[in-house]
């Protein structure tokens, strides 16, 4: 079987199990940088033709052009479950990425917002119009749920409930996240404020629109994020986008004392373990002060 031919089935398989458009988009991205390195270097073209040494191959090449371990671990993920859909096909007899191992990197640290910086960007966006109302809104909901930008783009008002929000996540998994009073009070506004705004007009269902009345992209929602961003003076070191904001409830969720498996639920992780790479940002100073909150000596 061709490569070529196994790379197209696989998009429809995971089209067919309805991952999102972003994931397959991804994996057929990273496949093809596969075939056109097995093409180019060695003339393979054919399912058969491949081993497990052309794949780590192709890793050392690229970590010697400069890419990161979450990079190259990102492109194992898959060519990982491209070869496991051929393999449980019946195109190859044996699963050649069974035994290739992650990359190994440093201790990745996550910068996120200050208090004061989340004061800032929670305060910018004022005004009585539409968008100033919507615009303070996502970035309330970024705040208080975490959210990725394309289960916030992707919300209906029927996911928001009294005391908290359905969030359909990755493959269609659904999670429940809390709603503070707070968001829950810019929540009603804005629908309040979106209802008078398109009276007369047939919109979407989906809950955060354009002043046009269409769904938000993600590039829309990076738009008011940066704009933010620009004028709340954050420090150099912080990247402003919607999964800072996530990083930033992760361990704003941690540090006040919420214990790692909730968490986990709360941002729809699959494993703990990714979870775990928030607690690396988390900086010295901070760690002392929860430690010294609960010292066992101090709480007898």
């Amino acid at each position: 079987m061709l490569l070529e031919s196994l790379k197209e089935e696989f998009v429809f398989h995971c089209q067919s199990r309805r991952l999102s458009e972003q994931t397959v988009l991804n994996y057929s991205r990273q496949i093809n940088y596969l075939l056109q390195y097995l093409n180019d270097e060695s003339g393979i073209t054919m399912v058969g033709e491949v081993q497990s040494m052309h794949i780590k191959a192709f890793l050392v090449k690229m970590q010697k052009a400069g890419r990161k371990a979450n990079y190259l671990n990102d492109l194992l993920k898959a060519f990982r479950v491209m070869f496991r859909y051929a393999y449980e096909e019946g195109y190859t007899q044996e699963l050649i990425t069974e035994k290739i191992k992650n990359v190994r990197g440093g201790k990745v640290i996550i910068r996120t917002f200050s208090d004061d910086e989340m004061k800032r960007l929670a305060n910018f966006y004022r005004g009585n119009d539409y968008l100033s109302i919507r615009n303070k809104t996502i970035m309330l909901m970024l705040l208080d749920t975490g959210i990725r930008i394309g289960e916030l783009i992707g919300l209906t008002e029927e996911q928001i409930k009294t005391d908290h929000i359905i969030i359909r996540g990755k493959g269609r998994k659904e999670r429940v996240v809390p709603k503070s009073p707070a968001l829950g009070k810019w929540l009603m506004k804005y629908t309040h404020v979106r209802e008078s705004y398109f009276l007369y007009k047939y919109v979407p269902t989906t809950l955060f629109l354009s002043r046009t009345g269409k769904q938000l992209t993600n590039s829309m929602v990076d738009r008011v994020i940066k704009d933010a961003g620009r004028e709340c003076d954050i420090a150099i070191d912080v990247r402003i986008s919607a999964h800072t904001f996530r990083h930033t409830y992760a361990q704003y969720q941690l540090r006040n004392g919420l214990d790692i498996y909730t968490l986990s639920r709360l941002l729809g992780h699959e494993n703990i373990s990714i979870t775990q790479t928030y607690l690396n940002g988390i900086r010295d100073n901070e760690v002392l002060s929860q430690g010294r909150k609960s010292s066992p000596l101090m709480n007898l």
